[in-house]
């Protein structure tokens, strides 16, 4: 098995500051992944500034990839949620592929957990209930994020001292997805981050949205604790740890924490997608729930011993209310051009 999370022969865009691509005037690079490349741009037509995302001009080259690209990218400009990137506009000009987003002014979470973590339980909880929202979201619309970790969760202002933060999920894996279904990718590659990897997504078995809670669990623990769930020296000893490994308890971490905070956050990391929470709402319910419990008290061994709740103990907490999603521009995705 080769841990990867997009194929090394990708070539990226270079130079592109000042450019125009499809009426965006690119103005200076925000972020480099694998396939693509993120810039800041001025949308020339509204005088608004965007975040656009150019893919390797090759992605553009693979018919099958090109369809499934164009697919996705609709199907996610069709979500209308308030922690969810609107995806403004999805084409391709001068044979690279585009996404032009909105851009968020700010951090994301992992500069968030660097800089203040570990959280407090009432934090973490308030923060993973925006992620869970946006989540079954898209799980509602048949996409899968694939790539939940602090680095796509993207932090703004919120609006009062009660709601500090405001979260966007970002880079909705429609590359991922892409690269997988027309073939792009070789057989053990794993399109994801390791850290955050849900065992079926690293045995290539088919996913649903409880592989992103999976991932959400990871973030999740490592608000908390500081670190994820799972440390190795090696990627190959991480897979395997994600694979075989039991979650080490919180408490190991942060004994202040009530028994069954780890408890609801061992199920969404269980090793079977059958055996966690029906939703992410619900595993942030249960979370929520469970702060207002009392910290277990410690044995003379160590920490207690982790139950973990059973299905139906958990269905009967009503998940939290998201607030309706307000009303965005409308996308426009242009269709690639035909041969």
């Amino acid at each position: 098995m080769i841990p990867a999370e997009h194929p090394s022969a990708t070539s990226l865009p270079a130079g592109m500051v000042g450019r125009k691509v499809a009426g965006y005037r690119l103005e200076g690079e925000i972020g480099r992944g694998g396939m693509a490349v993120v810039y800041r741009a001025k949308d020339l037509r509204l005088g608004r500034t965007v975040a656009v995302k150019l893919l390797a001009p090759e992605l553009a080259r693979n018919e099958v990839f090109r369809q499934r690209f164009m697919h996705e990218s609709e199907a996610a400009a069709a979500i209308d949620h308030p922690h969810i990137i609107p995806v403004f506009e999805a084409g391709e000009h001068d044979g690279i592929l585009f996404i032009a987003m909105r851009y968020v002014e700010g951090g994301d979470l992992r500069a968030l957990i660097n800089q203040d973590g570990p959280f407090p339980v009432e934090r973490a909880a308030r923060l993973a209930l925006q992620i869970a929202s946006a989540l079954d979201a898209a799980h509602d619309h048949d996409l899968v994020h694939r790539d939940v970790k602090p680095g796509n969760v993207l932090v703004a202002a919120g609006t009062d001292s009660e709601h500090p933060e405001h979260l966007y999920l970002a880079d909705f894996g429609l590359t991922k997805k892409s690269l997988s279904l027309s073939g792009l990718t070789s057989v053990g590659q794993i399109v994801g981050t390791l850290d955050y990897a849900a065992p079926e997504q690293i045995s290539g078995r088919p996913l649903d949205g409880r592989c992103d809670q999976y991932s959400l669990g990871c973030v999740v623990f490592e608000m908390l604790a500081g670190a994820p769930p799972f440390r190795r020296e090696s990627d190959l000893a991480l897979l395997w740890a994600h694979l075989n490994d039991p979650p080490p308890t919180l408490r190991e971490h942060r004994p202040d924490l009530p028994a069954a905070v780890d408890a609801a956050v061992a199920r969404a990391l269980a090793k079977a997608p059958e055996d966690r929470y029906a939703s992410c709402l619900q595993f942030v319910a249960e979370l929520r729930a469970a702060t207002a419990a009392g910290p277990a008290p410690w044995t003379k061994g160590g920490p207690p011993t982790r139950v973990v709740p059973a299905v139906a103990a958990s269905a009967a907490v009503p998940e939290p209310s998201v607030p309706e999603p307000p009303a965005w521009a409308v996308p426009v995705v242009h269709p690639p051009p035909r041969d």
